[in-house]
């Protein structure tokens, strides 16, 4: 399976000049403690609710602070046809929950999460359980 056929493709996004309230507001919006930072049609970074927290308000940073002065500028991402399996495994190696998708010109094309994945791998499990179980004529083992 590829990562594709399970991100989530509609993606919310901020600028580096937008305000950490506005990214606050944004995460609150859609409920999730991340965003991908894009610049000029390219991601530049990604802001956590945490960046906020850690990198903005404890640093003294008030509500109009810019994006780009507590996003994390080093992103770790991954393509859209990369095998999912081969994604959560390096996910859970560098320790991220989720994670921005591009395509081979390194557009921003989705955002996957660890769930995504299982829920996928999840389904498929049940699918094959219920196969296996089908009532048959046939002797199996």
């Amino acid at each position: 399976m590829q990562v594709k056929e399970v991100m989530t493709r509609e993606v919310c996004v901020i600028s580096p000049d937008d305000t950490i309230e506005r990214a606050a507001q944004l995460m609150g919006q859609i409920d999730a403690g991340i965003l991908p930072v894009r610049e000029n049609d390219r991601l530049v970074g990604m802001i956590t609710d945490r960046d906020i927290a850690v990198r903005g308000v404890a640093e003294g940073c008030g509500p109009d602070a810019k994006v780009r002065d507590v996003m994390s500028q080093e992103v770790k991402y991954c393509f859209d046809d990369a095998d999912a399996d081969d994604v959560l495994e390096n996910m859970a190696e560098i320790q991220v929950r989720r994670m921005p998708v591009v395509n081979h010109d390194k557009r921003l094309v989705g955002i996957v999460s660890i769930t995504d994945i299982a829920k996928e791998e999840e389904k498929e499990a049940g699918e094959a359980l219920r196969d296996i179980t089908r009532p048959s004529a046939l002797h199996s083992q």
